[in-house]
């Protein structure tokens, strides 16, 4: 995979931590809703069950374990493009973690839900929790495991594996708050994840293909 390639998935991630900066300055500014509405829609906090709340909660969680794995294989291999890339996730991610709960704590609203995870999407009663993957993508906690094991480039190829699973897990989260949130700068937020994180599959699929494996099934 080219450093060109590489760079091209960082810079879309990085727009999109650009675009967040005046995000939550716009949600503290104004609460903004979708921007089709009058001005007192466009004011209304996000109620607890809302999907833009729902949204925001899952997907800190969901962005907290890429972080992680993202930090694991840093430490477990030398291969520039794979730490650079891994860099570049965990940077992304933990930036828009800390904004999706900024956003709960300036709507006033709880951080955890006593609902399953992906209620706001219709799927709370579809998604069932199998060892710590919660949502859609989620490694389990015995793969988290693996990974910590592995070095060279078994790390890599089991890191890429996990991270594409892991990005289309997301995308499908992210494209349901597009579809469902009202906040305008939330929804405009989600989609920016859609687009970064699908440049990173398209360098993702070529790294395992340089390595000679496919992703899971």
């Amino acid at each position: 995979m080219s450093r060109r390639a590489i760079g091209w998935a960082a810079g879309a991630a990085a727009a999109v931590l650009v675009a967040a900066g005046a995000v939550t300055y716009a949600v503290a500014d104004s609460g903004s809703g979708s921007g089709s509405g009058d001005g007192k829609a466009a004011q209304r906090t996000p109620s607890a069950d809302s999907a833009d709340a729902g949204f925001a909660r899952d997907m800190a969680v969901h962005h907290q374990q890429a972080v992680e794995m993202s930090y694991v294989v840093r430490d477990h291999t030398k291969n520039e493009d794979v730490r650079r890339l891994a860099y570049d996730i965990a940077q992304t991610q933990a930036n828009q973690r800390g904004m999706l709960l900024g956003w709960l704590d300036l709507w006033g609203l709880p951080k955890v839900s006593a609902d399953p995870p992906m209620t706001w999407m219709g799927m709370g009663g579809m998604v069932t929790a199998k060892d710590g993957s919660l949502m859609p993508g989620m490694a389990t906690n015995t793969q988290m495991k693996k990974l910590a094991t592995l070095n060279g480039k078994q790390a890599e190829i089991f890191y890429l594996q996990l991270m594409t699973n892991h990005h289309k897990g997301g995308i499908h989260m992210a494209e349901g708050c597009v579809a469902k949130c009202t906040v305008g700068v939330e929804k405009r937020l989600a989609q920016g994840m859609v687009d970064a994180q699908q440049s990173e599959l398209q360098v993702m699929a070529g790294m395992l293909k340089e390595r000679g494996a496919k992703p899971l099934s």
